[in-house]
């Protein structure tokens, strides 16, 4: 791809603006899950280094544009990059149409980007004001890209039509490059693992991977729909009668691995208003995808049957993984996907992984050795599978000068 990356840049004495995405669960003022902070900070160690005066920008949550809620403040943010860089990072909430007081060798935090009016709408009279606020811009966050709004995409073409620099971040330069090594210049085999409820929702993903893999191996709901598609009984299992057609179509254009067994539970043990705290107390029961019954439900692949799976992704070349096989939050119905996650580690071939399920399951079985990249973006991941264009990314190779 064909872009200008920060760490070709001269920033000595710049002010950077950089783009993260800072989005990371908060909960009675603490952070709880730290993993979109640590892939941030080599971007900003880097510029550092590199004798930069630097802005970081980011949304946090769902608040109401043009209002400020402190649920959604960046001040616990703040203190996080403080400790982590070990020098104070002040947090600045008024900044828009301001000189923000940050000399080289220092951080400055702007407040949430989406308390401003116009963030989610692109307004060019945002993405101005934020573009005066530096020499350079850079663009860090992935899992953003796929959004054309005020601080990711509006932003460089405001900066970039008054001259100055705009690039991309190490962290969202690595990401497009395993995408492209995964998509677009797979070895082969190429293998995709795609879970989740739904056909529907991922049906986009799973014809574009139709197109190039050599095999796709289905987990939950999905593949519910797969076994129904093969004339067999999901009994009380979650599953889409409107798509099995579609899935047919799927299956006519790629090899599609389904397990020969599964693990299910009786439906009447599950309480769907309260379901992983139900499934702790229900019984599993192995079956045979044939000999499911009525009440049953479909809650994992068995180990049983599933070597030809397991040992597809071991020979692969490319693996890419988004969506767990199974409740994998319930250990009676986890072993199917900790299997798998094992057979991604022990593969020799290169692995990106993505979406946040996929990411909370390498982590549960600790396999994060062994996945050759794990992927920062959900939705973002998802399109650009799916072969859309990303708004961030296309302002980004219309505008920055190699």
């Amino acid at each position: 791809m064909n872009f200008a990356r920060m760490e070709n840049q001269d920033l000595s004495g710049k002010r950077v603006l950089i783009r993260e995405d800072l989005n990371v669960p908060i909960q009675n003022g603490k952070i709880s899950n730290d993993a979109r902070l640590k892939s941030s900070l080599p971007t900003i160690k880097m510029a550092l280094d590199k004798g930069a005066a630097v802005l970081i920008c980011s949304h946090l949550g769902r608040p109401s544009e043009g209002e400020y809620e402190e649920k959604y403040s960046l001040q616990p943010v703040a203190e996080y990059l403080s400790q982590q860089l070990d020098q104070p990072v002040t947090l600045h909430k008024d900044y828009l149409g301001e000189e923000v007081a940050v000399n080289a060798g220092e951080v400055a935090l702007l407040e949430n980007v989406r308390f401003n009016t116009g963030e989610k709408k692109n307004s060019p009279e945002l993405s101005a004001q934020y573009a005066q606020l530096c020499d350079v811009f850079v663009m860090d966050a992935f899992g953003t890209a796929h959004r054309a709004q005020a601080s990711t995409e509006g932003v460089i073409q405001a900066a970039a039509s008054s001259g100055k620099v705009v690039c991309a971040g190490p962290l969202l330069a690595t990401e497009l490059d395993a995408l492209e090594k995964a998509l677009h210049q797979p070895k082969k085999p190429l293998v995709a693992i795609v879970g989740g409820s739904k056909v529907s929702t991922k049906l986009d993903v799973l014809i574009s991977l139709a197109k190039i893999c050599d095999q796709i191996i289905v987990g939950g709901g999905i593949a519910n729909t797969f076994i129904a598609a093969q004339g067999y009984s999901v009994g009380a299992s979650l599953y889409e009668a409107d798509m099995i057609n579609t899935a047919k179509d799927i299956m006519a254009q790629t090899q599609i691995l389904l397990p020969q067994n599964v693990i299910v539970a009786d439906k009447k043990q599950i309480n769907f208003d309260d379901f992983l705290n139900s499934l702790q107390s229900a019984t599993p029961i192995l079956r045979s995808i044939s000999e499911v019954r009525e009440d049953e439900m479909i809650l994992d692949i068995a180990p049983e049957g599933a070597t030809h799976i397991f040992q597809a992704v071991k020979n692969a070349a490319t693996i890419l993984w988004n969506g767990p096989v199974g409740v994998f939050e319930v250990d009676a119905f986890a072993e199917g996907t900790r299997l798998l996650s094992q057979a991604v580690s022990d593969s020799q071939g290169f692995s990106i992984a993505g979406g946040g399920d996929t990411l909370a399951a390498i982590h549960k079985f600790a396999v994060e050795d062994g996945v050759s990249y794990m992927s920062t973006g959900g939705g973002a991941f998802l399109e650009f599978v799916e072969g859309k264009v990303l708004p961030a990314v296309a302002a980004l190779e219309k505008n920055s000068k190699v």
